[in-house]
C-alpha cells in the first residue's frame, strides 16, 4: 500500500510540475508587462526601409547647395561691377585716348545701371552684396593708379578685355545654367550689353597696336 501511494504521489506532483511550466510560459507570452518589440522602428521609411531620418543639417545643405551657383554668380557679378565703374571714373579722368576716355564713360553708365537692378535683385532674395572690391580688382585699380599717358590707356584697355572676357562667361554661364529663375534671366538681359562692351573694347585695343 506505501508503494502505491509513493508511485501515486510522484506522478501526481510531475503531472503539477508540467501544468505550471506550460502556464508560466504561455502566460509570460501575453503578459502585458513584458515589453514588446518595436516594429515601428522610429524613423523607418515604410518604401524603402531606410532607419535613418534626414536631419535639418542635411534639409539645410541641400537648400544651400542649390543655391550656390547662384549665390556665387551673384557676388561675381556684383565685383566686377563695382571694379568697372572705378576703373571707368579713373579712366575718365585719366586716359588721353578720346575712344578710351568715352568707353570709360560708358562703363560707369551702364554697369551703374546693372548695378542698381543687381542690387534690387539681391533685396528680394535677402542676398547680402559685397560692399568693397576684393583684392584682384583692387590689385588692379591700386596698378593704374600709378599710371599714366598713354601707357594708362594700354594697361586700363588690356584689363578691360581680360575683364569682360571673363564676366561674358559668367553671364553666359548663369543665363543657360542659372538655377534661380530671377537671377538666370537677369543674366540673360544683361548679357547682351556685355558682349557689346567686349566687342567695343576689342576694337579700341585693335587700333592701339
Amino acid at each position: 500500500m506505501r508503494r502505491r501511494l509513493t508511485i501515486g504521489f510522484f506522478f501526481g506532483f510531475l503531472a503539477i510540475s508540467l501544468f505550471g511550466c506550460t502556464d508560466s510560459n504561455s502566460s509570460d507570452a501575453t503578459s502585458p508587462n513584458r515589453p514588446q518589440q518595436n516594429m515601428n522602428t522610429r524613423g523607418a521609411n515604410p518604401i524603402n526601409g531606410n532607419t535613418s531620418a534626414p536631419s535639418s543639417n542635411e534639409m539645410t545643405n541641400n537648400k544651400v547647395s542649390t543655391m550656390t551657383g547662384d549665390t556665387d554668380f551673384m557676388t561675381k557679378a556684383a565685383l566686377g561691377g563695382m571694379a568697372e565703374i572705378e576703373l571707368g571714373k579713373l579712366a575718365a579722368t585719366k586716359a588721353q585716348n578720346p575712344e578710351v576716355k568715352q568707353f570709360a564713360q560708358k562703363m560707369v553708365t551702364d554697369h551703374t545701371k546693372a548695378a542698381d537692378e543687381l542690387k534690387a535683385l539681391a533685396g528680394e532674395k535677402n542676398f547680402s552684396m559685397p560692399v568693397r572690391l576684393d583684392a584682384k580688382h583692387q590689385a588692379v585699380l591700386d596698378k593704374l593708379n600709378g599710371l599714366s599717358g598713354a601707357e594708362f590707356d594700354k594697361a586700363y584697355v588690356e584689363a578691360m578685355v581680360a575683364d569682360h572676357e571673363e564676366t561674358v562667361a559668367t553671364f553666359k554661364s548663369e543665363a543657360e545654367g542659372g538655377k534661380d529663375a530671377d537671377a538666370k534671366a537677369w543674366a540673360g538681359k544683361t548679357l547682351p550689353t556685355l558682349q557689346m562692351h567686349l566687342e567695343m573694347i576689342k576694337a579700341i585695343q585693335a587700333k592701339m597696336k
